[in-house]
């Protein structure tokens, strides 16, 4: 497959690159990765990143502006996306050929190439991994490249703790720092808070509700993310802060937005990307979210989440 995305790149002038709504670094990582392995590789080519921005990470890249004519024509490439409707920037099908780059469970198979590996710790991994197989073939790694691809990483992997965590993606990392770029610097971007954050994960240390299960629950309601001046994006970058405490086999953020509550699951154990299923959500099986739209459709959830983790065992 790795081969069919390359030919399809040599093939098109024009690619446009999407990655999902709501990014974090990995969405950014693969899709600005991508685009500048491209442009090194192939100059005469155009090459766009799309998608709404998120101001926490433009420090990572800025999205280009197109106009709809651009996509005539064009090869379309989504990164990081599971599905369709998170999809960010909704012009997507609007090209010539269409090719979906996961590592999510393919429960949404669109596209008219496919490369999901549900193994890959990041798509950026998996970025890095289209590289090598091509290297010998045109494709051409960068510094900025590396930056973006080793920040991706970093970020899905929760700095190499989290289980996705392989011995390729150690390996992939060594290669990658070999370039030239500051991991102090990116360290210090992606991991710096804002005093108001600050204060805001003391508040979520001190006032999560631990059950008898072993699952953990965070609400944040509107209120509260005014009195912490924190928008519901900032305060996503807090559902990490639990993975410490002992005992604790799943837990669960709900944030207030203005039309939705966001549903935020993490696990130690407990597979709960089939949970977030069941409130047309997804993700991974140890990192998942979904939507509600009220405060008692929360306490589902929470007896949902209290009984698997009551069934679980190591």
């Amino acid at each position: 497959m790795k081969s069919k995305i390359l030919s399809a790149i040599k093939k098109y002038d024009k690619i446009i690159i999407h990655r999902h709504i709501r990014p974090d670094p990995d969405a950014y990582g693969s899709q600005g990765g991508l685009a500048e392995i491209i442009k090194a590789s192939f100059p005469q080519k155009q090459v766009y990143t799309v998608g709404q921005e998120d101001e926490t990470l433009l420090y990572l890249r800025k999205m280009d502006k197109i106009s709809n004519d651009v996509y005539e024509g064009a090869l379309v490439i989504v990164c990081d996306t599971a599905n369709t409707e998170r999809i960010s920037d909704q012009r997507y099908t609007k090209g010539d050929l269409l090719i979906k780059i996961d590592h999510h469970p393919n429960m949404d198979p669109y596209g008219d190439l496919l490369w999901v590996d549900t193994e890959a710790s990041s798509v950026s991994e998996m970025i890095y991994e289209f590289f090598l197989s091509g290297q010998n073939d045109g494709l051409i790694m960068t510094d900025e490249a590396a930056r973006l691809i080793f920040a991706g990483i970093v970020g899905d992997t929760g700095r190499f703790i989290y289980p996705s965590t392989t011995n390729k993606t150690f390996a992939y990392a060594g290669e990658l720092i070999k370039y030239q770029f500051s991991r102090t610097e990116l360290f210090d971007r992606m991991y710096e808070l804002a005093p108001n954050l600050i204060k805001l994960q003391g508040y979520i240390l001190q006032h999560f509700h631990m059950l008898d299960s072993g699952a953990a629950v965070v609400k944040m309601d509107s209120s509260l993310l005014q009195k912490y001046e924190a928008t519901p994006a900032e305060a996503s970058v807090l559902v990490g802060e639990l993975g410490h405490v002992k005992e604790l086999k799943a837990w669960v953020f709900f944030i207030e937005e203005e039309d939705q509550i966001r549903v935020r699951f993490r696990s130690k154990g407990p597979i709960i990307n089939q949970l977030a299923r069941c409130y047309k959500g997804g993700g991974h099986p140890f990192a998942a979210g979904a939507s509600i739209y009220s405060w008692d459709e929360a306490e589902k959830v929470i007896s949902d989440l209290n009984d698997l983790c009551e069934s679980w065992t190591i």
